[in-house]
């Protein structure tokens, strides 16, 4: 067990990617920046509903060479490691059946902005990604009561990712694969 855990205080030198594996499988999503541990609280029926069938929706039009899962680590390296709410990953790296990715094996993060993760989804997220080389980026904003989803793709030189698309109606993209994607689809009944 690792002193972190022996203690209310978190190391000295911070946390690291050696003191989450040690942590118990508990159900909680914890991620890492910067040796600092981030907790979100649990996901509403919202949030999961408009994963589960982004998900699916993608999942049915993934060529070969892809593959669509949901919430699975992302290590950045040993002080960084976040969790996208859905993914797009080689199929090479899928094939392993990880429990985590390297950021080369990601070809597209999403995360679903809620209250609490706002900031971290608009603004830290994207940038962290970009530096990691994930090719593109998906941000999809619920509040305000319709879905819109914002579609961004690397710019390499600089490390940062360019706007492609605001999707109100349909995801239209040919980015990394074609997608056109009604937003009604990965709507929740209740909205």
């Amino acid at each position: 067990m690792t002193a972190a855990l022996q203690s209310d205080y978190p190391p000295e030198s911070g946390w690291t990617t050696d003191d989450l594996d040690a942590l118990p499988e508990d159900g909680r999503r914890r991620e890492l920046l910067d040796g600092v541990l981030l907790m979100s609280p649990h996901p509403t029926r919202t949030h999961q509903s408009i994963a589960m069938r982004l998900g699916a929706a993608l999942d049915e039009d993934c060529p070969d060479g892809y593959d669509v899962t949901q919430a699975v680590e992302v290590r950045i390296n040993r002080t960084r490691s976040f969790i996208p709410d859905v993914l797009i990953t080689t199929a090479t790296a899928a094939a392993r059946e990880p429990s985590r990715y390297e950021p080369h094996e990601v070809v597209v993060a999403i995360e679903i902005v809620s209250p609490s993760t706002r900031s971290i989804d608009r603004v830290l997220k994207p940038a962290l990604y970009a530096q990691a080389g994930i090719p593109y980026y998906w941000r999809i904003e619920t509040l305000g009561g319709d879905l819109e989803v914002v579609t961004y793709r690397i710019d390499a030189v600089n490390e940062d990712y360019t706007e492609t698309g605001r999707w109100t109606k349909f995801v239209d993209t040919g980015e990394p694969f074609p997608i056109n994607l009604p937003i009604s689809r990965i709507t929740p009944r209740s909205r």
